[in-house]
């Protein structure tokens, strides 16, 4: 018989090293150097922030590729 275990923790960001990750990349490169005026500006360069994050920023550990090449890739 088969069971899924399921865990009634809810996850906790610092507990994820990965969440940890981007959130102190986030808030270092992006919110604690840009001053918003608007909500719609927040939101229209978080949007290009996060396709450089994802699209552009070579990473070490990925052999200097993007992440979102890498996971298409695999």
């Amino acid at each position: 018989m088969d069971a899924m275990v399921r865990s009634s923790k809810i996850p906790i960001p610092w507990e994820n090293g990965y969440v940890e990750s981007f959130n102190s990349k986030m808030r270092d490169g992006f919110l604690n150097i840009t001053i918003f005026d608007t909500m719609k500006e927040t939101i229209a360069l978080s949007k290009i922030w996060m396709h450089e994050y994802n699209y552009i920023r070579p990473h070490s550990s990925l052999g200097y590729a993007p992440p979102a090449i890498q996971a298409v890739a695999v």
